[in-house]
Parts: C-alpha cells; sequence; structure tokens
C-alpha cells in the first residue's frame, strides 16, 4: 500500500476521526455520484499537484476536492485520445473490447452494450448526462440528456438533446454548469439517489477563454517546462515525425488567435459571438495582436512568444472550469447534500503544456498517460489523502458500482478503488499497467503503439509503418529523454517486461494479431 498524508491533511482529519464528524451514510442511503471531467485538462495545471505553474494559475475549487479528499498520482490511461478514453470510463473495457478505439473515421460508440450509467439507472438511480459527448452517437442509460455535437464550440454553442438541436447564448463552460445545477435542483427531490457525468468542453483546442476570464492572464509570464526546446536525441521515429509542436503546428490564427484574417475565425466557432461579445473580445486581443505582429519575432523567440499565448488562453480557460467545480460544491453545501456526495474530478486524459515542445496527447510519457484525478467521499476518505498506486480510468466504472453497493460485472476489466480510497490498498493490487494508441493515420501523426507501464520502466512498441522498441527507466531519466532499449546494463529488465507485456495482452485479450486488423485498408 503506498498511502500517505498530503497537504492541509492534517487540518481535515478531525473531519474523520474527531467527535464531530457526520461519518458515512447511514447503510440503506446510497451515495450520490457527481463526475467532473473536462477535456484535455493535465495534471501539471491543477495547482493541487505543485507543478511549476501552481502560483501562477491556481485551482482552489478543484483544490478543495483533493483538500478534503484524496489525490492520485498515477492514474494512467489506457488510450490516450478523447473519444476511446470516454468510451472506457462508460465500459469499464479497453479500446479493442468495446469498440471504440479512435476520434476519427470510425463508427459511432455502440449505446447498446453493458455500461456502468445503466447499471445504476437499473438500480433505481437517477442518472444524467450534461455537456461533451464525443461519442458520436445518443447517449444510453441517462435519464436526461444535453450534449454538445462533436467538439462542440465554446461561444454560442449548439446542444443536443432527445427532442432536437438548438443554440444557447453564452459561454459554454457556464451554461454547461447552469444546465447542471437545474437538473441537480430536480434531482434532489426525487427521492432516488443521483449520478450526475457532467463534461466540460473546455480547455479543449482551440482554447478560447470566457468572458470572466479573457484578461486574467494577459500579462503573465509562465514558466517555461525543461524540455521546451527538445531536439529528440536518444529517441526514435514516432517522437522526430510527429506533427504536435508548439513551434511548426500550433497555428497562429486559429490556435493563437493573431488574426489577420478575421474570416478564419469562423474555423474554430468564434464567428458566432454577438457585436457585444465580440466587443469584449477584441477590447483584449487587438493589443496583443497589434504588438505581436510589430515585433516580428523568429526563431527560438517565436517559439517563447507561442508557449506563453497558449498557456494565457489554456490556463483562462481552466479558470473558469475551477469556477464551475466551486458553483458545485456551494450548491451541495447550501443543499444539504456534500455528506452524502462522492465528487470525482478528473480530465479525459493528459496533456502536453510545452513539454518536449508539444501540446495535444497520444503519446505513453507522462504528460499525456497520465491524468488528473481527485476524489471526496466525505466519511469514507480521510481528508488530504494522497496516494500513489497504479490506478487507471478503466478503474472507475467498477468504482462507482461498488460505492452503490452494485455487484461488479465479471468481463469489466478494471478493478474497483473503493478499498483505495479507503486507505486499504489490496496487497494484489497492479504492479503494471498496458495501454494501447490507435490513431495513425490521423492528427499529430503519432505511431501506432502499445506498451507496458511499471512503476519504474516503460515498454513501447511502435508498430504499423515502423517497427520500434523503446525502454525508459523513470527513475534514471524523470523526463523520459532516453531510450534504453539496446543498453546491455537493461538486458535483464528489458527481456522481463517483455514477458510481463505478453502476459497483459493475453490477460485483456488483445495481440498483434487484432492491433493488425484495425489497420487502414
Amino acid at each position: 500500500m503506498k498511502f500517505y498524508l498530503g497537504y492541509a491533511a492534517l487540518a481535515g482529519m478531525g473531519a474523520v476521526l474527531g467527535q464531530d464528524s457526520a461519518g458515512p451514510a447511514p447503510a440503506n442511503e446510497r451515495p450520490n455520484i457527481i463526475y467532473i471531467m473536462s477535456d484535455d485538462h493535465a495534471y501539471q495545471a491543477i495547482s493541487a499537484y505543485e507543478s511549476i505553474l501552481k502560483d501562477y494559475a491556481p485551482t482552489p475549487n478543484i483544490d478543495r476536492i483533493a483538500r478534503d479528499g484524496m489525490r492520485f498520482d498515477r492514474c494512467l490511461v489506457t488510450n490516450s485520445l478523447s473519444g476511446p478514453c470516454r468510451a472506457v470510463i462508460l465500459t469499464g473495457k479497453y479500446s479493442h473490447v468495446n469498440g471504440f478505439i479512435t476520434n476519427d473515421d470510425q463508427k459511432p460508440f455502440d449505446g447498446s452494450q453493458q455500461t456502468f450509467p445503466k447499471l445504476l439507472q437499473k438500480a433505481g438511480y437517477n442518472t444524467a448526462m450534461i455537456g461533451k459527448w464525443h461519442l458520436e452517437s445518443e447517449p444510453t442509460g441517462f435519464d436526461h440528456w444535453e450534449i454538445l455535437p462533436g467538439q462542440g464550440v465554446y461561444y454560442n454553442p449548439d446542444f443536443i438533446t432527445r427532442e432536437g438541436r438548438h443554440t444557447e447564448k453564452g459561454y459554454v463552460t457556464d451554461l454547461i454548469t447552469e444546465k447542471c445545477l437545474n437538473w441537480l435542483d430536480n434531482a434532489k427531490n426525487s427521492g432516488k439517489p443521483f449520478m450526475l457525468m457532467m463534461h466540460h468542453k473546455a480547455p479543449h483546442r482551440e482554447w478560447q477563454p470566457g468572458p470572466d476570464e479573457l484578461s486574467l492572464y494577459k500579462d503573465v509570464i509562465f514558466p517555461e517546462p525543461e524540455t521546451l526546446f527538445d531536439d529528440y536525441a536518444g529517441r526514435g521515429t514516432a517522437e522526430k515525425t510527429q506533427d504536435m509542436t508548439i513551434s511548426k503546428t500550433m497555428r497562429i490564427e486559429e490556435d493563437l488567435k493573431m488574426y489577420k484574417d478575421r474570416s478564419k475565425m469562423r474555423r474554430t466557432g468564434l464567428d458566432r459571438m454577438d457585436s457585444l461579445q465580440m466587443a469584449e473580445w477584441n477590447k483584449v486581443y487587438d493589443p496583443i495582436i497589434s504588438r505581436f505582429y510589430e515585433s516580428d519575432l523568429s526563431g527560438n523567440d517565436l517559439v517563447r512568444f507561442k508557449y506563453q499565448r497558449y498557456l494565457q488562453d489554456y490556463l483562462a480557460c481552466i479558470a473558469a472550469v475551477d469556477k464551475s467545480v466551486g458553483e458545485i460544491l456551494n450548491y451541495l453545501e447550501k443543499n444539504g447534500l456534500d455528506k452524502n456526495t462522492v465528487v470525482i474530478y478528473a480530465s479525459d486524459q493528459g496533456f502536453y503544456l510545452g513539454e518536449h515542445g508539444w501540446f495535444d496527447k497520444r503519446f505513453m510519457f507522462e504528460e499525456s498517460y497520465r491524468t488528473p484525478l481527485v476524489i471526496r467521499w466525505p466519511g469514507v476518505i480521510r481528508p488530504g489523502s494522497v496516494n500513489n498506486d497504479m490506478v487507471s480510468n478503466i478503474d472507475l466504472p467498477e468504482t462507482f458500482l461498488e460505492m452503490a453497493g452494485l455487484d461488479v460485472p465479471s468481463d469489466m476489466q478494471g478493478r474497483s478503488m473503493v478499498p483505495v480510497l479507503k486507505g486499504k490498498t489490496p496487497s494484489d493490487w497492479r504492479k503494471e499497467h498496458y495501454y494501447h494508441y490507435y490513431e495513425l493515420p490521423g492528427p499529430h501523426s503519432v505511431k501506432r503503439h502499445y506498451g507496458i507501464s511499471t512503476d519504474r520502466y516503460k515498454l513501447i512498441h511502435y508498430y504499423y509503418d515502423i517497427d520500434e522498441w523503446e525502454l525508459y527507466d523513470r527513475k534514471a531519466d524523470p523526463l523520459e529523454m532516453k531510450n534504453v532499449y539496446n543498453d546491455p546494463k537493461y538486458a535483464k529488465i528489458r527481456k522481463d517486461l517483455h514477458k510481463r507485456l505478453t502476459s497483459l495482452m493475453k490477460k485483456f485479450g488483445d495481440s498483434d494479431e487484432l492491433a493488425r486488423s484495425f489497420l487502414p485498408n
């Protein structure tokens, strides 16, 4: 077991150990569950994770969940891509089993299959899904749903309901929050426990801040990651041929809003703004645009400018999400629902904030492979806990089902985290984790790969149009800069990892043969 007290633990310990604790909910009261997920929210951008950004862009409300609950430092995803991650969280099954392996060029998610919302609904829970769905199908297993079409847009977005599609005026993060609060107002009086999936679009590309956050970070200079100017020496083809660098791939106009040609705004939905919204936007961005084109930057200076503009917008989007989390927490407390409601905050996967010169995700390296996860469960989780066990997004459905007192289907491929949440990690908890990414050809040109991660080592196989192996020693090389696969000193470790990888693939029903069946014709 790897369980210890983190920041603010002592302050909250009395709530667990003291006389005035509300204690666990009565046995006949199943907890409500609110699962809040943002899109592409890097753990580095949550101040509770104590990264180099924590003092520049704090997230006090997400931190409240960590302070009152548990922060997970090794939550790993099975496939670092938005749609596949969502399908895994619904089904508790790997992409090759649930059938949703990529975002692009595939069939919609098969909503007829077993999902945890269906099981909760069948057991008497009032269920809802509000926000970004991104599975190209109608949600199933929900009493109520309101979803964004596709990626959605930031300003004046469309929503889809059972009644059809309509446009609403406002900023998408605020609208999703309002819809969730309205639904909670009805759900709290239904006489049923409830489960809400609250899915934010933000901070997904193109990182368009809301009206209250437009100028929040416009003058802030953020620290640069050590590997911003990585040249990928010591690594292979995959790292050198990707198309997700800040220097080359990040667009000056669409991504950074340095518009010379305002007609391009339609590509990112900014043309949906009304005149008042656009006036407020221009008030902030016009001076930045003018200074940029007057400066005529190039080389590393241009990269540094792009990095700063990227973080200024990205973190401003997150500020609105954090405000939203605070509104939900305050609502629960005001309405006496906080003591019997589990609140989870997570992202669909990790994200690069300039590490290795990148943005986006996809790779099996830490910044995209590892996702933020904080959970508050009053009376069960010791406040201020920090956990370093290897957990995964595939564990979430089984966790929710056990929280509700339901049996877990035997065909789910994760494991309930409830014992971990109680501070009693089983002795047979996983010591390795399996990953598989499929989207090539596709955006950002990241090679297809699968691999195994342990507490120290990471073995990765790139395939399809190449056949290359990489091995990283995270203890000796925490930034994952040196492939040691062919280093004789690691021969024994390499052999062991290959054996364990083969065993994991067999356990989860994956294979090279199956992977080839998913290749494009």
